[in-house]
């Protein structure tokens, strides 16, 4: 569509009060059957998508702004906006709306609720007689002014109406005032109209009211109000548990004080949300969304307050690493920062940015590294909920620090220091070693430390880098440093026996050595994904560290477990290899003999149809199904007979199919070449005789050509030799004439020989054959036949040769 004038993007209000961009179309007005009525119509420039479908509903009130703008609601806090590129598409949409509603083009909002000019209503609005009369503020009035609160609620504009009455004349604090009154006297209806009366102001959803009701003067008697609920026998006793049972600590003194107000606000404001007010339905969920907001930016300025004390932070930190600091002091510490990383989550995120740089900087990995290591549960797992914000925000920036870990100068050397830190200290190495020591039965901590790791060590996030070389670099240090920490408790629960090599044939068992114990099955399932994550993602380290360390056979030792879910991850690490097509992983798995305990977990598994028996199935099929051949020929040739009587599937006859079909392949193959070799020679023998055909004819015409020589000749001969006798017997010696030696028609190869030296064919040289062998030959003939490969190479060489 290429009418401008229609053309306009589309703002919706969001729970910030600010502006969203929905997307940019053309807007029409059309009457739409599924609405019954005339509706505006946004489609996407882009791809025709509907923005938007709003039915002109008669009692709506739009209003149009600044010429090129059109604001209406929907529902309740669901504002919407149109913003034309230009002006005339604007009257155009306006008078189809103004058409519908029965209304003049020339007003700018098309309804007044309250039969008031737009002007009245807002010059007029701070003067609370023209808006809602608000009854006395006395206790006899308690149950009126309940009443009124409750009743605005449906409305937006008499609750904008009444938050104004409210914040006048100090109204809602002479309000709360009454509260105190009413405890004194123990009037309980008082004090149940009161709960009414808060709840719904809060239910407002003003920020200015909550800038009142949440002061130091108010908001404890807010809090009490709220403890009186008319559902309640009796009531709760909020205040006290905020006064008496919640206890700030600081674990360093904050000196401002306007800090310490802040926190004190947020805690009990959020405290208010979370435990006082009953959990909003899905129609009161957006009268608290500013409640929301101003926790959100009191958050916020928490964390800039603390950001600039540049001494505060500083000695947080240099307290938490103090080995003098007392256990519970450092918990507290270790607690503080946890929380100042939570409040972090509200920046945005430049700010965010801003945040975990300025830890860095104030060394928080380096501290992380000691208090992750520490006995104290509580410490340690508050530390990981510190390291998991650090590693989701930036996992270059923990990978730079582990790896500079290594460079930091000392007084040993830096070979010294690696191996020295290689054993304990390194920080992935703390954080595997606290993985695996978790003592949570169900293994949490080790779960999110698991994810972390994977995290880390996932080539994804490091492609990204301004370092390429970070990949690299990081891998080897882990290979080198970290990876036997992981694998450890790996290996020391499936130790080979080789005495199991002496059992019996029939036996089915491949090594007893299985861990029992679900805990340690639990965490060697999470080792063996975290290695799984590894096969699929690095290639060259992770296939080193396999065979070097013939990983595989220990980890298929797992098949023998009694807990299924590690027979399974055992079976998928083995797949995952195995799905890469690596020859040299196949070659590996050939060589080792490792799919014997596969084997043997499906044979012991029996006839049950169950997901161990399933994967095993797949396993075998994707083999089949890729033709990888190395292992079809190694499956069939060691283990068909074991796997001939499972029928009811049709993997394992597959294989053998496919395996016989390959070796009917290889076997042609090999016949087509004997045979083609058997055709070049039968087509050289043809040519042969047919050149012996050619020279016996092309003997026929010399053979006449030579008896006519040999006829002049002979008479000639005679003549010399008359003219020699006579000459002998005068002393005197004739020269013979030359003449052709006599052909001999029986010996075709002579005269083939002589064919070949005249024509110089390069076929017919194939012949030339001495008759008589002598060791200087044999050079010659290694010329020859480099010659004749030179200029026939397309021949191949003869069976027979």
């Amino acid at each position: 569509m290429s009418d401008t004038r229609r053309r306009v993007k589309v703002y919706t209000l969001n729970e910030d009060r600010q502006w969203d961009d929905r997307g940019t179309g053309h807007v029409s007005s059309t009457f739409v059957e599924r609405l019954k009525g005339i509706s505006l119509l946004v489609r996407a420039e882009s791809d025709g998508s509907l923005l938007l479908e709003s039915k002109i509903s008669p009692n709506t009130a739009y209003q149009k702004q600044q010429d090129t703008l059109i604001v209406w609601s929907e529902a309740d806090n669901y504002d919407l906006a149109l913003s034309f590129q230009e002006k005339a598409g604007c009257d155009e949409i306006w008078e189809k709306i103004c058409q519908v509603q029965g209304k003049d083009p020339a007003l700018d909002i098309t309804q007044d609720p309250i039969d008031e000019s737009e002007e009245e209503r807002f010059e007029e609005i701070p003067e609370t007689s023209h808006l809602v009369e608000l009854p006395p503020c006395e206790l006899s009035h308690l149950e009126e002014i309940a009443d009124l609160v409750t009743s605005v609620l449906s409305s937006p504009i008499r609750r904008e109406k009444l938050a104004l009455a409210l914040m006048s004349e100090s109204y809602l604090k002479k309000l709360l005032g009454l509260f105190r009154v009413c405890e004194d006297l123990d009037n309980r209806e008082g004090l149940h109209h009161l709960y009414e009366i808060v709840r719904g102001v809060l239910f407002l959803n003003k920020a200015a009211l909550f800038e009142v009701m949440f002061s130091d003067d108010c908001i404890m008697d807010v809090v009490g109000c709220l403890e009186y609920d008319p559902a309640l026998v009796q009531p709760k006793r909020h205040r006290e548990f905020l006064t008496k049972t919640a206890k700030f600590k600081e674990v360093i003194p904050i000196t401002d004080s306007e800090l310490r107000q802040k926190i004190h606000q947020t805690y009990r404001v959020q405290y208010i949300q979370d435990i006082i007010l009953p959990t909003p339905s899905v129609f009161e969920d957006n009268f608290l969304s500013t409640l929301n907001s101003f926790i959100y930016f009191n958050k916020v300025e928490i964390v800039s307050m603390l950001q600039e004390d540049e001494k505060f932070l500083t000695e947080v930190f240099a307290r938490l690493t103090d080995e003098g600091t007392e256990d519970s002091k450092r918990r507290e510490l270790v607690n503080f920062v946890k929380e100042f990383c939570a409040f972090s989550q509200t920046l945005q995120p430049q700010n965010r940015d801003a945040f975990f740089k300025m830890l860095a900087n104030l060394s928080i990995l380096p501290a992380l590294e000691i208090v992750m290591g520490m006995d104290d549960l509580q410490v340690r797992a508050a530390a990981t909920d510190i390291f998991s914000y650090l590693v989701e925000f930036s996992p270059s920036m923990v990978r730079e620090f582990v790896m500079q870990e290594l460079q930091q100068p000392d007084d040993v050397s830096i070979g010294q220091q690696a191996e020295e830190r290689e054993k304990d200290v390194l920080l992935i190495n703390v954080v595997i070693k606290q993985m695996i020591c978790d003592s949570d039965p169900e293994l949490g901590g080790a779960v999110q430390l698991m994810g972390l790791l994977r995290t880390l060590i996932d080539p994804e996030n490091m492609l990204a880098s301004t370092n390429k070389t970070e990949k690299t670099e990081f891998l080897s240090f882990f290979y080198k440093y970290c990876m036997h920490v992981l694998t450890a408790p790996l290996l020391a629960n499936t130790v080979l026996d080789k005495n199991l090599k002496d059992l019996q044939e029939g036996s089915t068992k491949s090594n007893p050595v299985c861990p029992d114990n679900f805990q340690t099955a639990q965490l060697l399932a999470l080792i063996l994904e975290l290695l799984t994550f590894c096969v699929e993602h690095h290639t060259y380290h992770i296939k080193t560290y396999i065979m070097n360390k013939d990983l595989l056979r220990r980890v298929l030792v797992l098949m023998n477990s009694k807990h299924t879910f590690l027979a399974l991850c055992a079976l998928r690490f083995m797949r995952r290899i195995i799905g890469l097509k690596d020859e040299s992983y196949n070659r590996y798995i050939i060589k080792g003999n490792l799919f014997e305990p596969v084997i043997n977990a499906l044979l012991d598994n029996g006839t049950r149809y169950n997901l161990l028996n399933s994967a095993i199935i797949e396993l075998f099929e994707f083999i089949k199904v890729e033709d990888i051949k190395s292992l079809i020929a190694h499956i069939v040739d060691n283990f068909y007979k074991a796997l001939e009587p499972i029928e009811y599937v049709q993997t394992f006859k597959g294989l053998k199919g496919q395996y016989e079909q390959e070796k009917d392949r290889q076997s042609q193959k090999l016949t087509s070449r004997y045979r083609r070799e058997a055709r070049s020679l039968d087509e050289d023998e043809e040519l042969w005789f047919n050149e012996d055909e050619d020279e016996e004819e092309a003997e026929a015409v010399e053979k006449s050509r030579m008896e006519d020589d040999y006829s002049d000749g002979y008479g000639k001969y005679m003549e010399a030799k008359k003219g020699a006798a006579n000459g002998a017997n005068n002393g005197k010696a004739v020269a013979l004439p030359p003449t052709s030696p006599p052909a001999t028609p029986n010996n075709s190869s002579a005269s083939s020989v002589k064919t070949v030296a005249l024509t110089a064919s390069p076929v017919v040289k194939t012949a030339l054959v001495g008759l008589v062998d002598y060791p200087d030959d044999e050079d010659e003939e290694e010329v020859d036949e480099e010659e004749e490969e030179e200029q026939s190479p397309r021949k191949r060489p003869r069976l027979s040769s």
